[in-house]
């Protein structure tokens, strides 16, 4: 590579694209395409960036195998930045498995993150665990490294495991103060919030409290029997008894659960499970089955016992039973979490992120639209949602992922 080639791409890898085209912005030989392209892509002009890695690869021509890989290994990030996931991994596979073939282990693990990175995003969270456990981030430049402990962070945080994820944010930290580039630095930063920012609200005794990730963590480990409103489960330390496909099961048990060690109403229940303003002999008669079901589904955990005005809950080993709640109760409370991130989404990708037909998902955004809290830009296949973070509280359990014990 000629002396401009180079300086540019050690301005890119210093998080300089100003600079980097500042050198390269009049040429279009292949090399100086690639680097206009990761430039954009920096300066966040993605359509741009994607259609000059494009022109590279078609410019470097099938002899430059590794080069080619390169440009698309940089436009699967393209892709992931702009949250486009149903990128081709295979083209992304086959540009790793080509890097490490010619011996760039530093750009085949770049690719290998981001894949990670993508399994993550969409909640497969035990494929990013195992696809991550063959990565040695030791040889990895500082850059990399600090990728890498972001994403030991992100699988971390995920599973509940605060200790593990303020550790690897600590070595992230460091990395991207070595690597120099105040991006980086700020995407750390930003991850770190997500430990001291309330994840949850944890209802008992009819009092409500906000809840650090790990304080999340202690209270699933503790003795209590806990209903818990962001999976939709009911768990204890040993147990866990999902109903996130039995609705009324789950609103009858959670009623109960605020309530207690107090009884609830049956017209309560009725208006809360059906939603029914007035309680009439069909209801009551439909509480009985319900509440015969939610007895027999959770027998291992607790008992339901009729009372004279109506039902309550008693646990059977543990010493109390509270509620695990979103920090903000909102209908589309998922679709939300992802958007917060602050980057822009189609309704695709975020229907391949929560595993729901994009139809949902639409039906969700223009709901959310109606009362001002996301907006689109764009239109037909190229239209983008996002809202501003909400302040206050972090998404990690709003999140489509397993909790411990799932």
């Amino acid at each position: 590579m000629d002396s401009l080639v180079t300086a540019a791409a050690r301005a890119l890898a210093a998080g300089d694209p100003l600079g980097a085209l500042n050198r390269v912005a009049l040429r279009d030989d292949a090399p100086a395409l690639a680097l206009r392209g990761i430039a954009m892509a920096q300066l966040g002009d993605f359509a741009r960036a994607r259609s000059l890695l494009r022109r590279a690869a078609r410019a470097f021509g099938a002899k430059e195998a590794v080069a080619r890989a390169r440009c698309a290994v940089a436009e699967a990030e393209i892709a992931l930045a702009s949250r486009d996931l149903a990128f081709p991994a295979k083209m992304l596979d086959a540009a790793r498995v080509t890097l490490e073939a010619h011996g760039d282990r530093v750009n085949a693990a770049h690719a290998r993150h981001l894949e990670i990175r993508r399994l993550l995003l969409i909640g497969r969270v035990d494929e990013a665990e195992e696809s991550l456990a063959g990565l040695d981030p030791a040889p990895l430049p500082p850059a990399l490294k600090a990728a890498h402990e972001l994403v030991v962070a992100g699988i971390a945080m995920r599973r509940l495991r605060t200790k593990p994820a303020r550790a690897a944010l600590a070595r992230a930290a460091r990395a991207a103060r070595r690597a120099g580039i105040p991006a980086l630095t700020a995407e750390v930063e930003s991850a770190s919030l997500t430990l001291t920012t309330p994840a949850a609200r944890l209802i008992a005794r009819g009092e409500a409290r906000p809840l650090l990730l790990e304080e999340v963590e202690a209270l699933l480990a503790s003795g209590a029997l806990v209903v818990d409103a962001c999976r939709h489960a009911v768990r204890d330390a040993r147990v866990v008894v999902s109903l996130a496909r039995r609705p009324v099961l789950f609103a009858l048990a959670r009623a109960l659960a605020e309530a207690w060690p107090g009884e609830v109403p049956r017209d309560t229940l009725v208006a809360r499970a059906f939603g029914a303003k007035h309680a009439d002999d069909s209801h009551r008669a439909r509480l009985r089955v319900e509440i015969g079901r939610l007895r027999a589904t959770l027998r291992a955990l607790a008992s339901v016992s009729a009372t004279r005005r109506g039902f309550a809950l008693t646990p059977q080993g543990a010493s109390e039973i509270v509620v695990l709640a979103r920090p903000v109760e909102e209908q589309h409370a998922a679709v939300l979490a992802f958007l917060t991130d602050g980057e822009s989404w189609s309704s695709s990708a975020l229907a391949l992120a929560l595993g729901a037909s994009q139809r949902t998902v639409q039906r969700a955004l223009d709901s959310l639209a109606a009362t001002g809290k996301v907006q689109s830009f764009g239109h037909g296949r190229a239209r983008r949602w996002m809202t501003p973070p909400v302040p206050g509280f972090t998404t990690t359990l709003l999140l489509p992922a397993p909790l411990p014990n799932d």
